[in-house]
């Protein structure tokens, strides 16, 4: 494999073989005794993350200039829950982080990294679905207490749509950059396409690399395809039937409900990462594969 700028692109022989494997497992679920023991804190001010994650975020302003009023939410040419494809209008204007939360910040918020492969701007991951919540709750009530965001701002999880929505920024294609993921005579997991965009199975063996290494979708927003599935709001439906067509949760997630995933990860293949892919996870799944990217968006009026 050739080694990307910026990118370490070796690591010692037994954080490879662990690598090898859970490229080959995808999604493991992993023990509380498996999980590795956090680094050393990074000594960056906290303040100083926080003003960096508020200057990284992204205002999305449905109706507005480049952003689309509604979009076509799902693919017929995936999987039979990525249909019926339907209409979402998004009314409301909120902001999604250009990169997935990274190391450095999780840590700060959370007085703990529970990362597998460590690196203050590698997207920080396992850690489950509540844990997801309470990083974004915590991040919340450290911006408003620093007055980086307004009292009627929340940080959140992006609904599902949303999600969709942004990864989408404003195409129909399969992928933001287009249909293709290959060039001619690529074969089996390779996808030179995507990897100027995206780290999957086909690119990311021997890299550790920061959020951002790769080409952003046209909104700006990095590693909406691949690099870790990313949690969202919603509870796991097995179609679109009656989903809601406003951009809403669809629903509430109950203690054994699974949860939905975007984005596919490193251990995926290139079908994985298109913008429609989608897949149930437990909302206990510990991973190196699962992380999450957070929205700043008003508080609603029913939740002051």
């Amino acid at each position: 494999m050739n080694p990307l700028k910026n990118v370490s692109s070796t690591r010692p022989q037994m954080a490879l073989i662990s690598l090898v494997f859970f490229m080959l497992a995808g999604l493991t679920t992993l023990s509380a005794e498996e999980k590795p023991k956090s680094p050393p804190a990074n000594p960056e001010g906290k303040t100083e993350l926080l003003k960096v994650f508020v200057k990284e975020l992204v205002p999305i302003t449905p109706g507005t200039g480049k952003f689309p009023q509604t979009f076509q939410m799902g693919s017929v040419k995936g999987e039979p829950s990525e249909r019926p494809v339907h209409k979402v209008t998004l009314t409301d204007s909120f902001w999604m982080s250009q990169y997935e939360v990274p190391q450095n910040l999780y840590q700060a918020v959370m007085g703990n990294n529970p990362s597998r492969w460590g690196g203050p701007r590698n997207s920080a991951e396992m850690f489950d679905w509540k844990t997801a919540n309470e990083f974004c709750r915590k991040l919340t009530a450290d911006l408003r207490k620093a007055k980086l965001i307004a009292a009627n701002e929340e940080i959140r999880l992006p609904s599902e749509a949303e999600w969709e929505y942004c990864c989408r920024a404003g195409t129909n294609t399969e992928y933001s950059f287009g249909d293709q993921p290959q060039k001619p005579g690529d074969e089996d997991k390779l996808a030179r396409i995507l990897d100027e965009y995206a780290w999957h199975t086909g690119n990311a063996a021997g890299n550790d690399p920061p959020v951002g290494a790769l080409k952003p979708n046209p909104w700006g927003l990095y590693d909406m395809h691949g690099y870790l599935w990313e949690f969202v709001a919603d509870p796991w439906h097995d179609s679109y039937e009656n989903a809601p067509g406003d951009g809403s949760v669809w629903g509430s997630v109950t203690v054994d409900a699974p949860v939905v995933v975007r984005g596919g990860a490193w251990t995926d293949r290139y079908d994985r990462l298109r913008s429609a892919s989608r897949k149930q996870e437990a909302a206990t799944s510990v991973s190196p594969a699962l992380g999450l990217r957070c929205v700043k968006a008003k508080v609603k009026k029913s939740e002051n």
